[in-house]
């Protein structure tokens, strides 16, 4: 690992350790002034980004992050990192305290500017996704039609956030298919020079 290597390792690791913290202006500084971030509730700049996840720590929304390993592909002022995670998110589903987890990777796009790694844009790869009562004795039955309306990589994350109130988007990019492929496609042409970190929307 090299030293812009080490760099981007220790970015993606702030981003989460000031995130779920809540230390709102270290966090700031992880990203670009461009940048944007994709998730199941949220697609927009991170400014915007900053500013929703700072409500919802606020307002007791548990939404938390764990990383695995790590790889990044460097060149020159460019780079793409991906790094193994898991989303957790503990809340309520009619009635019921549940907590969901979510296995999957940060697909980052990443710029340096004046010798700073940042991040342009965040979309996260869902690989699977389970479920638990917190209450071993409690019982939930899940609504099969809201099940179904989200892929396999992030089904019961996006139930528990959409009983919570979240829009949630569909047909985000999973462990394999045409999203993931594409996501792919416009990180190699980030690396080979694109004007654009790909098309987020």
């Amino acid at each position: 690992m090299n030293a812009d290597q080490m760099k981007i390792r220790q970015l993606v690791e702030n981003w989460v350790l000031w995130r779920d913290a809540g230390h709102w202006d270290r966090f700031a500084t992880t990203w670009h002034p461009d940048g944007w971030m994709s998730a199941t509730w949220f697609q927009g700049p991170a400014a915007d980004f900053i500013a929703a996840s700072k409500q919802g720590f606020d307002n007791g929304v548990s939404i938390l992050h764990f990383l695995g390993g790590h790889t990044s592909d460097v060149a020159g002022e460019r780079a793409i990192a991906q790094t193994k995670m898991t989303i957790s998110q503990r809340a309520e589903v009619d009635g019921v305290l549940v907590d969901v987890v979510c296995t999957g990777r940060f697909y980052d796009f990443l710029s340096r500017d004046n010798g700073e790694w940042t991040i342009l844009r965040r979309q996260p790869i869902y690989e699977k996704d389970r479920l638990d009562v917190v209450d071993p004795g409690a019982s939930l039955n899940l609504d099969p039609e809201l099940l179904a309306r989200f892929p396999v990589g992030y089904r019961h994350l996006g139930y528990v956030q959409t009983k919570a109130g979240f829009s949630v988007k569909p047909g985000l990019p999973g462990l394999i298919g045409n999203t993931v492929a594409r996501l792919y496609a416009e990180g190699a042409a980030w690396l080979a020079g694109a004007e654009h970190p790909g098309d987020p929307r």
